[in-house]
């Protein structure tokens, strides 16, 4: 059984929440990238992206190294990969349940059908003709006090 820290996986699934980190992570993907570079296609300052940044390098999923001024950005798969096999781990045992009641539904529901066929066949109609008889119409008071 694989061990998970808790504290990774909160910090990775925190970082995964926000859609700009998960737009982040998609260019990243890509190959590496300068803040300047992942800073475009969002509007925001650089101030606020650098933010970003800093919450995904601090869960690990971003790695960062400076080049002189530039600030060079890549992928750090591990913690992505973890996060994966938690959810695989519980996919797999949702489908087995599912899995199960769904074998347990159609099962059921197959001899319920049976078993009304054969309650049905065993009913002797209420009236001679078989037919069903005219609906009375419903008793009440009038409005108002009675």
């Amino acid at each position: 059984m694989v061990n998970y820290s808790e504290d990774l996986l909160n910090a990775t699934f925190s970082a995964l929440a926000d859609s700009t980190r998960r737009a982040i992570l998609a260019r990243l993907a890509r190959g590496e990238s300068s803040v300047t570079e992942l800073a475009e296609p969002f509007d925001m300052s650089l101030p606020a992206i650098s933010k970003h940044l800093r919450v995904l390098q601090e869960a690990g999923l971003l790695a960062r190294e400076k080049d002189g001024r530039v600030h060079r950005c890549s992928l750090a798969p591990q913690p992505l990969k973890q996060a994966a096999e938690w959810i695989a781990r519980y996919r797999a045992f949702w489908e087995r349940q599912l899995d199960a009641l769904a074998a347990y539904l159609n099962g059921s529901s197959e001899k319920e059908r049976i078993q009304w066929q054969k309650i049905q066949s065993s009913r002797r109609p209420r009236s001679r003709s078989g037919g069903h008889s005219p609906r009375r119409g419903r008793k009440s008071s009038k409005p108002g006090r009675s």
